[in-house]
C-alpha cells in the first residue's frame, strides 16, 4: 500500500484542501491528513476542534484517515511508513517556501519524497487566513468551505462576540 501524509495546519480546513486531498487519492491507496501543532501560528481553533472538522469534512473518503502530531514532519512519516508528503502549491510564493522545506526533508531524511500538487485553478486564490478574516466580519464563506466547517466558523464569531462584549 503506498501511503503519504498531506500535513497543514487547517485553521480551517477548505475545500482547496479537500481538493488537493482528491487529486492524492488518485495517485496513492492512502493518505493520511496529518494536522499539525505549529507553535509559531496562533490558531482560530483548537487542534481537537481542527481534527474534528477534517473528520466530518472527509468522512466520505474511506481511503482517507485524520490525525493530528507535534513533531518534524519527515519522523511523522517514517512512524506512518509513508512514502512522503503530499504539499498543496496555489503561486509561485508558495512554492518558494515549499521548495526551502522539501529540501531540508530531503536532507534529513534522503529517502522522502514530497509531492506537490496543484489545486483547481478555482481554489488558487484562497487560504484558511482569508477564510478566517473573512468569517470574523460574519462574511458568507460557505462557498469556500465545507457546511459544518462554515457552522464551526459562526459558532467560533459568536464566541468570539461574547468574550469581546461580555468578558
Amino acid at each position: 500500500m503506498r501511503r503519504v501524509i498531506y500535513p497543514g495546519t487547517f485553521d480551517p480546513v477548505t475545500y482547496g484542501h479537500i481538493d488537493v486531498i482528491k487529486r492524492a487519492m488518485e495517485l496513492f491507496d492512502e493518505i493520511v491528513v496529518t494536522v499539525a501543532k505549529n507553535p509559531a501560528k496562533t490558531e482560530m481553533f483548537t487542534l481537537e476542534e481542527r481534527v474534528d472538522m477534517l473528520k466530518e469534512s472527509l468522512k466520505e473518503y474511506p481511503n482517507v484517515i485524520v490525525d493530528s502530531f507535534g513533531g518534524l514532519v519527515v519522523d511523522h512519516a517514517r512512524q506512518l511508513g509513508a512514502v512522503g508528503i503530499i504539499r498543496g502549491l496555489r503561486a509561485i510564493s508558495d512554492f518558494e517556501y515549499e521548495f526551502q522545506m522539501a529540501l531540508m526533508n530531503r536532507k534529513l531524511n534522503k529517502d522522502f519524497k514530497t509531492i506537490f500538487l496543484m489545486p483547481h485553478e478555482k481554489y488558487t486564490y484562497l487560504n484558511s487566513t482569508i477564510i478566517r478574516n473573512l468569517a470574523q466580519f460574519d462574511a458568507d464563506v460557505s462557498e469556500f468551505v465545507p457546511p459544518y466547517v462554515a457552522e464551526k466558523l459562526k459558532e467560533k464569531r459568536k464566541e468570539f462576540r461574547e468574550k469581546k462584549y461580555h468578558g
